[in-house]
């Protein structure tokens, strides 16, 4: 199997993963306004209420969103570095001097994973 049939199928299955965390995401914000017209329909008829606890669904699935937003966005960076640095390599072995630049790439290849960390705490911030 060559690279460019490897590389269709991980951009494949990224897709297909986001597109699952995606509807996980929207299911966990469709379970918070339905969570939140029922506790204002409690305000309304209990004037003295305590704030409505979340339920165990919506938590379940913030865990999971959050979960497929780390494991993709660690999959995604992991073979972008992998891919990159083994660019730069064979770019610095030929001209020394493109090493910084090649840092730079590898670095923004990096950030993939980041991305996906910071998706996740906040997603676990709404939990």
């Amino acid at each position: 199997m060559g690279k460019s049939k490897l590389a269709k199928k991980v951009i494949a299955f990224s897709i297909v993963l986001g597109m699952i965390a995606i509807s996980a995401t929207s299911l966990l914000v469709l379970d918070a306004k339905a969570q939140t017209k029922e506790s204002v329909q409690q305000i309304n008829e209990n004037a003295p209420t305590v704030a409505p606890e979340k339920s165990d669904v919506s938590v379940k699935w913030g865990f999971i969103a959050a979960a497929i937003a780390v494991g993709i966005g660690s999959i995604a960076g992991g073979l972008a570095v992998g891919y990159v640095g083994a660019a730069a390599m064979g770019a610095i072995g030929e001209r020394p001097e493109l090493a910084g630049r090649a840092l730079i790439f590898v670095g923004l290849a990096e950030g993939i994973a980041i991305y996906g960390l910071i998706i996740a705490i906040m997603i676990l911030g709404k939990v």
